[in-house]
């Protein structure tokens, strides 16, 4: 117990310093601000502000990179209570309750209580992190390129069965992803592949142009591809903080999706999603008057919008710890930590003790100062919700062109963003979630790194996958997640969930 306060305690000398500080305020900042402008995600602006991150060091870039995912977690809710647009896929259900609110006037109410309540699963997720963080780095330093490898695919597996609709399209987007990630040198010879002989091929597609293209141009396509209507609030939002009896109803929820959410998050292949789901659906079972949900229930807001938060913070564990992305929001972490020249994974902790205890103690902070943005901002954020999207879009196209080209200053790089745009908006309109192929993408290429390695330590058996019983664990848990996936009850219940 004395190591864990001394880590956070070392971890919060390292996030007061006036530039972290600063990192976490605008990443915050900017995070609720894409948050509740809807079309605008949190992979889009990430993807758009990593070469901003170059100039920063390893420890601030990060600190800012995952305010903006937490702070969209709270400006989602924003738009979903005003609007009923939900600003992220976390925020749909607390459209349902808050939204409801809004319209009886309740407004200030639902958003005090979504604040409030991301507040405290905020906490309690940075304490839940601090405390499995170092057990976890101790298991993890167990594992060879072997287990490496099985658990890669472990999460693979859990993004087919946690990703959207067909699980068909699913694995076709994780295969293109990983096949995506072998262009260029080949590791061990230096044979050059899949490169069509263009010579700016040979160093692989970038990280940045992938994820920009996939995500920012494509969501820009996609935007003004449908009118969108905005059924702004007109009733005066009202008081902020609620009442005695407001909090009566909200506190046990709170806590009950806090838990919920922080156990979700941890699961690879995205399941802090499932975190606001399950909440409303464990609310609505247990409450006496299940017909109150979706006509202003405050229970409906304060314990999926716990969950979403304590999940979304709780999805930095596999990372951190194990250095796998859950999602694809996770995925652009470890690009950005590969670009800084940090091997994500259970070095992280020993050999950058500082950059792991003060991101950690840097969430604490970050919530902190979102608690104080969104509640006295709240007219601002209102005003930008009238801002039309056909202004917002030619500045955000113009930010990912300046963006990427200050990478690597190369024409071909605004040339592929373009083309990975256009790619990613024909597979939107076919279906297909573009989320497992940035996965695939990123974890391709250890996936590759570590099967050769347990192969050469095999001396080429495919047995030593099998043989060690940790590996042949974490696959048998994949095939068995994979079988119940593919179950016709589950698929039909997956499709129900995904299109409510």
């Amino acid at each position: 117990m004395g190591d864990l306060f001394s880590n956070l305690g070392l971890g919060f000398s390292v996030a007061f310093s006036v530039q972290n500080i600063l990192s976490a305020f605008i990443g915050c900042l900017v995070g609720t601000l894409i948050g509740v402008l809807p079309g605008v995600g949190p992979i889009a602006t990430i993807a758009m502000l990593l070469p901003i991150t170059f100039s920063l060091d390893p420890t601030g870039a990060l600190i800012m990179l995952a305010g903006i995912y937490y702070g969209a977690q709270y400006g989602g809710s924003t738009t979903a209570i005003l609007v009923n647009i939900p600003g992220e896929a976390t925020s749909v259900v607390t459209a349902l309750d808050g939204h409801q609110m809004a319209r009886q006037g309740r407004a200030g109410v639902a958003l005090g209580v979504a604040a409030i309540g991301s507040f405290f699963a905020g906490t309690v997720a940075t304490l839940v992190i601090a405390a499995l963080g170092k057990p976890l780095t101790g298991l993890a330093l167990l594992f060879g390129p072997t287990e490496y490898f099985s658990l890669m695919v472990m999460g693979l597996v859990f993004a087919v069965v946690l990703a959207r609709g067909s699980i068909l399209k699913a694995v076709a987007m994780i295969v293109l992803g990983v096949l995506l990630s072998t262009v260029g040198l080949d590791l061990e010879t230096g044979e050059e592949r899949m490169t069509f002989g263009l010579a700016f091929l040979s160093d692989g597609i970038d990280f940045a142009v992938l994820a920009m293209g996939i995500f920012g141009i494509a969501e820009i396509m996609r935007n003004l591809d449908h009118t969108e209507h905005r059924d702004v609030v007109r009733q005066a939002i009202g008081s902020l903080l609620p009442t005695r009896d407001d909090f009566r109803q909200a506190y046990k929820p709170a806590i009950r999706g806090t838990l919920i959410g922080a156990m979700l998050g941890i699961l690879p292949g995205n399941g802090a999603v499932l975190g606001p789901f399950a909440s409303y659906t464990l609310e609505k079972k247990i409450a006496k008057d299940p017909r109150r949900f979706g006509r202003g229930a405050i229970e409906g807001v304060a314990g999926p919008e716990s969950a979403n938060n304590a999940g979304a913070q709780t999805s930095f564990i596999p990372l951190l710890t194990l250095g796998i992305p859950p999602n694809a929001v996770m995925a652009l972490m470890v690009g950005a930590m590969t670009i800084h020249g940090i091997i994500p994974g259970p070095q992280v902790m020993t050999k950058n003790p500082d950059l792991f205890w003060g991101m950690i103690a840097s969430m604490w902070i970050g919530n902190l100062m979102l608690l104080i943005i969104n509640l006295p901002l709240v007219g601002v954020w209102v005003r930008l919700l009238k801002v039309p999207y056909r202004l917002l879009f030619p500045a955000i196209l113009m930010f990912c062109c300046i963006g990427i080209y200050s990478i690597n200053s190369l024409p071909t790089d605004v040339m592929f963003i373009a083309l990975f745009g256009f790619v990613g908006y024909i597979l939107i309109k076919f279906g297909f979630e573009p989320a497992p192929m940035l996965l695939g993408f990123v974890l391709g290429k250890l996936m590759e790194e570590n099967l050769r390695r347990a192969l050469i330590l095999s001396r080429g058996s495919l047995e030593t996958f099998i043989e060690r019983p940790v590996s042949a664990g974490l696959l048998a848990v994949a095939a068995i997640l994979l079988v119940i996936a593919l179950l016709p009850s589950i698929r039909k219940g997956r499709d129900e969930v995904f299109t409510e």
